[in-house]
């Protein structure tokens, strides 16, 4: 019997000795990414990495670790940790060759630990992210740990999916154990705060709380993924992302209307666009394929809004292509946080300090993205046209006329009518003499003034359009081929006007500079300002009778301002860019050219996709790519736990943070690619549904001592409410929310005074009727004044993308809840409410915490609440004026009334309301 149990502990010993990793007759393995880089990342890359290469000494690739630095020696020689000079500095007691020179000396772990490493042969790996995804199996719950008594039969029947095993495991190895299931009332606000960002309705928990049946939970799930608020709730997460916003940017910050890129985002949640769709389309809608009138589908060039969230700088003096560079490098960064997860900005100027991604790579990626039409101009172009009404009629005619004498110009025709490209900004004409200048909007010239247009392709053209504003008299412009005593390719008498002009132009073929020359003898000192030019083909059928009417129509349309939207679009042949490395990240400073491509540490880009922006979507979303999948599935675990299994989820590289479930990780991105086929909807059920979401987020003395972050998941989430949710939330609760989804932003109450635009004169103008109250979402973002009750609950000015707000818990906060028009408005209509659903204070009171929290009230919190309610009726009963000043609503205000609306708004501000649970 002692044979047979020392037997079984010894076999017990070796299976955990193997399932630990300890190798009993050595050293164990040193793991470069866990055990190494952290080290060369502390003590080293600061002057040997991306950034500096003290010595001629690099450790961030592999190839210059091994290689004799300036002194002739190899800092690294695999198998023999003497012969290293790495290890010869680092353990030097000479502070003239001691490393790291100016730095904490390594401790003896450290040295040790390298050491073991060079000597184990140096294995060089790559960072666990970028390694391809593979789908590890699920932990089995009746494995040895379960055959030996480690696992009890509670915890087995804890689980309810594929996600508990993966958590469990890591609670076991950490002395935890899972919380109790969180009670219904409690579940259901919180499952509904996740999916739409709106609390649970009175009749909607009832309901919860009375269905027993099994599949009870599960059915409350699949009612808030099909409902409306879903995409709005996402949508709000997202346009933190796509740094969206209704302005421009910068000091001048004037207005943009792209309101319905964020109306796209949410029919994409609402409708559970596959992830991988949605990807493609935001990065390169314009590329995909054409409809019938020779554009891609409406929504998916008002998808590229992503990108057209960019600042615009339209202050006077400024250099337009500076700030082209400065969108460019924005989108470049933009990209690679939101889908890969990885800190690219840095790479602008060096190499990355701590990944192995060389400057040039930061260049052949910019590549992808260096040939869109928009420039920094005034008015935002390109844009997508909304015609309407006789307008859109016009567009018809045209369409239907050109048809008919020469289909084959139907879609060039319909593109300059939608997008207005392609065409030669005023910011590209090369100024002449003193009587020319280039202002934000125009190129402006006046009596003998001129200017250059640098080469264009001219075959084929038969028209030149001119966009001009004049108050000059018999001014002619003259446009010449080659030089201003070349061939005149036109002469144009201007008119008084604001209009689009189209004039003849003598065939030519080639590319030729083009010179302009004005002379307007009649009013010398008057401008004639040009916003661009455009050569194309004339309008067909010009011996046809009605030609003259479609060539107004054509001229009224392209003409005619509407409510276009920024989209982006791809420019060809003259438009086509060059693409170079700038020096040091100086624009100005160009190096070597280089051609568009993707990071060599990446898997390189398969051979049939394309060498544009549709090609590096495609790359993205391409099941080789290691990283988006992961990036996306940290970054909704991180909305519903408030921590990403990757904490840092805006950095998947060296210097970010291990993932705590990395195997849980890997198993969620692969299911989302493969089975799910990216279906967020998908994943989110599975993770609200699993045991580990639907924890109690109560802890205790041992659970905090050893989870004290809820790293490992042994609790459930307790983090605080958006700003959006804030607010939507106590608009909701008092029945004052609007439903009302989609046009453009609102303006809500707000303090005065907070808005100064000295530029254009702007004002805040306070929606009225079900405006007022429409989801935050739709408030009218300003990025220089964002909606100051938004930036107290840390959201982000939108300038540039931010992946996650670092939740504050600040005095201000409680300001404005207690202040705020809003949140006073929204406490009056509990306290009516309350007024109606009891007699007494004690009742009415009792009634509003469980309208807010669906618990009962506890006695110790209503002693709090009778107490202030009894100071305010006090107060208003000596100072009745203050009580009409408070309240808005009802017949007559009383101080009854007013006292218990003070009541109220400290229900709304209560921990319970402004967390979820």
């Amino acid at each position: 019997m002692k044979n047979s149990l020392l037997i079984g502990s010894g076999i017990l010993l070796t299976s955990l000795s193997t399932w630990l990793g300890i190798n009993w007759f050595g050293h164990q393995r040193v793991d470069y990414n866990a055990d190494v880089k952290p080290i060369l990342n502390k003590h080293c890359m600061g002057c040997h990495g991306g950034v500096k290469k003290a010595g001629n000494v690099s450790f961030l690739f592999e190839e210059e670790m091994l290689k004799p630095g300036k002194s002739g020696k190899v800092p690294v020689v695999r198998g023999d940790a003497d012969a290293s000079e790495m290890i010869r500095r680092i353990q030097s007691h000479d502070p003239d060759e001691r490393m790291p020179r100016k730095g904490v000396p390594l401790s003896k772990d450290e040295i040790a630990t390298l050491k073991n490493w060079i000597n184990q042969g140096a294995t060089w790996e790559k960072h666990w992210s970028y390694r391809r995804i593979e789908k590890p199996e699920v932990p089995s719950l009746r494995s040895f740990g379960n055959l030996y008594g480690l696992l009890n039969t509670d915890e087995m029947s804890w689980v309810q999916n594929e996600i508990d095993p993966f958590v469990l495991q890591k609670m076991r190895e950490h002395g935890l154990s899972p919380s109790p299931k969180v009670d219904k009332g409690t579940l259901i606000r919180r499952v509904s705060l996740d999916l739409t960002g709106l609390p649970p309705t009175e009749q909607e928990v009832r309901a919860f709380e009375k269905d027993n049946s099994p599949g009870a939970y599960e059915k409350v799930v699949d009612r808030l993924l099909q409902s409306p608020g879903y995409g709005e709730r996402w949508t709000a997460m997202w346009m933190d992302l796509a740094r969206y916003a209704d302005t421009k940017g910068y000091e001048s910050d004037g207005s943009r209307s792209i309101w319905r890129y964020r109306d796209y985002v949410i029919r994409s949640f609402n409708e559970d666009k596959p992830f991988d769709q949605f990807t493609i389309e935001q990065l390169a809608g314009d590329l995909l394929p054409r409809q019938k009138d020779g554009l891609p589908a409406e929504e998916n060039l008002i998808a590229t809004g992503f990108h057209r969230n960019t600042m615009t700088n339209n202050e006077g003096g400024t250099d337009d292509e500076e700030f082209r560079n400065a969108a460019l490098i924005d989108r470049v960064n933009t990209t690679w946080e939101v889908w890969q997860g990885t800190t690219f900005g840095c790479i602008q100027c060096h190499s990355h300090p701590y990944d192995p991604i060389p400057h040039k790579d930061y260049y052949r990626y910019l590549a992808f993205f260096n040939n869109t039409r928009d420039e920094d101009v005034w008015d935002e172009w390109p844009k997508l046209q909304f015609y309407s009404g006789e307008d859109s009629a016009r567009l018809e005619r045209v369409r239907e006329w050109t048809q008919q004498y020469n289909p084959a110009q139907v879609d060039e025709l319909t593109r300059f009518m939608k997008i207005m490209e392609p065409k030669i900004n005023s910011h590209q004409f090369v100024p002449g003499d003193e009587s020319t200048f280039i202002l934000i909007s125009y190129y402006a010239v006046k009596g003998h003034g001129n200017a250059r247009i640098p080469p264009v392709d001219l075959t084929g053209a038969e028209n030149l359009l001119i966009n001009f504003t004049t108050k000059a008299e018999n001014a002619v412009l003259t446009f010449h081929l080659d030089s201003l005593a070349g061939p005149v390719l036109s002469r144009i008498k201007v008119p008084v006007s604001d209009t689009v002009l189209i004039a003849p132009i003598t065939k030519t073929t080639g590319k030729h500079p083009i010179f302009l020359s004005l002379d307007s003898p009649k009013s010398p000192n008057e401008w004639v300002r040009i916003a661009w030019v455009a050569f194309q083909k004339a309008l067909p059928g010009r011996d046809q009778p009605g030609y003259a009417e479609r060539l107004a129509d054509y001229a009224t349309v392209i003409t005619r301002p509407t409510d276009g939207m920024p989209i982006l679009w791809e420019g060809t042949g003259d438009f086509a860019r060059k693409t170079h490395v700038f020096e040091r990240g100086n624009w100005l400073v160009k190096g070597a050219q280089v051609q568009p491509g993707v990071p060599e540490l990446m898997p390189s880009m398969p051979a049939g996709f394309p060498r544009n922006r549709l090609g590096l979507a495609r790359w993205i979303v391409d099941r080789e790519n290691p990283l988006t999948a992961r990036v996306i599935v940290n970054r909704f675990w991180e909305q519903l736990f408030g921590r990403g299994i990757v904490e840092t989820v805006e950095d998947f590289g060296s210097q970010g943070s291990e993932p705590t479930h990395r195997e849980l990780l890997d198993w969620l991105a692969v299911r989302f690619m493969e089975e799910d086929q990216w279906s967020v909807k998908k994943l989110l059920k599975r993770i609200v549904l699993s045991a580990t979401y639907q924890q109690s987020s109560q802890s205790d003395p041992a659970r905090q001592d050893r989870d004290p972050h809820n790293e490992w998941l042994s609790r459930g989430p307790r983090v605080r409410l958006s700003a959006e949710q804030v607010r939507d939330q106590a608009l909701a609760s008092v029945g004052l929310l609007s439903t009302k989804m989609y046009g453009p932003s609102v303006m809500p109450p707000q303090p005065e005074g907070i808005w100064q635009s000295p530029y254009n004169g702007d004002k805040w103008v306070t929606s009225e009727g079900e405006n007022r109250y429409r989801r935050s979402l739709y408030t009218y973002w300003k990025r220089t004044a964002p909606y100051p009750s938004m930036i107290t609950f840390d959201a982000p000015s939108r300038e540039f993308c931010q992946s996650r707000r670092l939740i504050t818990n600040t005095p201000l906060q409680a300001l404005v809840t207690l202040n705020d028009p809003v949140y006073l408005e929204a406490a009056e209509q509990l306290a009516l409410t309350m007024q109606q659903r009891g007699r007494t204070p004690s009742q009415q009171l009792a009634a509003g915490y469980l309208l807010l929290t669906h618990k009962a009230i506890g006695p110790q919190n209503l002693r709090v609440l009778l107490k202030t309610y009894h100071q305010a009726l006090t107060t208003y009963r000596h100072a009745p004026a203050q009580a009409d000043s408070l309240l808005h609503y009802g017949n007559r205000p009383t101080p009854q009334r007013a006292a218990l609306a003070v009541a109220a708004n400290v229900l709304l501000n209560m921990d319970q309301v402004l967390v979820k649970e």
